[in-house]
């Protein structure tokens, strides 16, 4: 096993790497049992335990660790020991046990000196950290766990610790685990001041990926285009969205369209054309003209091989946004006076086409209060955008929080109030 910096640093800090032992031993004779003490008491080393000793340091600077535990475990054979010799034993066993890389004789002898009581508090949690790293590097994930948890407890380095964890839970693919672990660590950043960063909120996505958890991720999607909003993460956003089982293409296309319009992702003329067609369909010219506008003055809309077809949609909507101007306040009247409340959020959609969120606003409030429209809930998500365009957040979430649809709606509303805070 390749030894790492933090098992040196470890067992430096613990006084019980090998080198702190040089001064005991001596030659076998400084373990000789003191004159007239016939039961090797007192902190002395008889020579029949204290020779193999020897024998283990000298293996040690050859680098023969096999041949030295051999020798610690000939120590250990001799009968009648005392409380010191086997502490002497344990001592030497954890050194040449780190020395060598073997993390069931270094597990062995922390036991032993926890259970005689020769290691301090920060000494444990010092060797729990090292077992935890060793056990890691051996591919024993159970027991990298256990000694990783016992680090914590004990008041080890907690970032060591659960970096060590995260790695055990995630290499044996416990997602579970590792997802409770990582959003521990990021909530602790977060309750120390920290942002969480780009990366470990992609890492937290992916946990939830492999543990094939959808809402998860989409969770934590969310959590990155607030803080981090990149392209790439609302169009994962966007699809996810739009493949959820029920999801209903044929009404909310084109209320999609406008919250990636919202966002500056369209960046294509052949998406605008879409989008200004749908409006067009929808009875909104005034929205198909700005967007129209928009296309051209990019330079995405008016030139190339589509260039005729791009200005031929263009008249079409400055002839209908003026025919449309000059019958709206009629068609709101005859909305108002009549029975159905699906004319009244038509002519609110009209409005909000032109920027006059205000009367799209009132007359959509008037639309679902009227109570007998089809789809309830696609009135109250295109209200939650007009309050957004008003900066009226705190209404746009009252009335997405009273969306109850399950087929995009609800989706569509969270998201565009996400896209207000970007």
């Amino acid at each position: 096993m390749t030894r790492t910096r933090l098992f040196t640093v470890a067992l430096l800090g613990s006084a019980l790497a090998f080198g702190s032992f040089a001064a005991v031993m001596a030659p076998s004779e400084a373990f000789a049992q003191k004159a007239g003490d016939k039961k090797g008491s007192g902190d002395t080393v008889r020579p029949e335990v204290g020779t193999p000793l020897t024998a283990a340091q000298d293996l040690v600077k050859q680098k023969k660790f096999k041949e030295a535990m051999a020798k610690i475990k000939e120590a250990e054979a001799v009968a009648n020991r005392t409380p010191f010799e086997n502490q002497m034993i344990l001592q030497f066993r954890v050194a040449v046990a780190q020395q060598g890389g073997d993390a069931e004789e270094l597990e062995k002898g922390m036991d032993g000196l926890i259970a005689a009581g020769a290691l301090q508090p920060a000494q444990q949690s010092q060797y729990a950290l090292v077992l935890a790293q060793m056990y890691l590097s051996d591919k024993n994930y159970p027991k990298t766990i256990g000694w990783a948890q016992k680090a914590i407890t004990l008041g080890a380095n907690e970032t060591q610790a659960r970096a060590m964890l995260l790695a055990a839970y995630f290499e044996s693919k416990d997602y579970a685990n590792a997802v409770k672990e990582y959003s521990a660590k990021i909530a602790a950043g977060e309750r120390a001041g920290q942002k969480p960063t780009q990366r470990d909120l992609e890492i937290l996505g992916s946990l939830h990926l492999s543990n094939n958890n959808e809402a998860g991720y989409v969770s934590t999607l969310e959590r990155i285009v607030t803080l981090y909003p990149e392209k790439k993460y609302w169009e994962d956003l966007l699809n996810r969205a739009q493949r959820k089982p029920g999801f209903n293409r044929d009404r909310l296309t084109l209320d999609v369209y406008r919250l990636r319009y919202n966002l500056g992702m369209l960046d294509s003329g052949g998406e605008l054309m879409e989008m200004a067609q749908l409006s067009l369909q929808a009875g909104n010219p005034g929205e198909a003209q700005a967007i129209i506008d928009k296309g051209y003055a990019a330079g995405l809309l008016g030139n190339g091989a589509e260039g005729e077809r791009h200005k031929r949609l263009k008249d079409m909507a400055l002839k209908q946004v003026a025919d449309d101007k000059k019958a709206l306040p009629q068609t709101e009247a005859e909305a108002l006076g009549g029975a159905n409340a699906g004319p009244i959020l038509r002519v609110a959609e009209a409005y909000a086409g032109y920027g006059q969120y205000d009367k799209a606003v009132t007359l959509a409030e008037a639309a679902i209060a009227k109570g007998n429209l089809k789809n309830p809930d696609d009135a109250r998500l295109r209200l939650v955008t007009y309050y957004l365009a008003l900066g009226q957040k705190s209404k746009a979430e009252a009335t997405a929080k009273a969306i109850k649809a399950t087929d995009g709606p609800a989706d569509l509303a969270r998201l565009n109030l996400l896209a207000a805070k970007k």
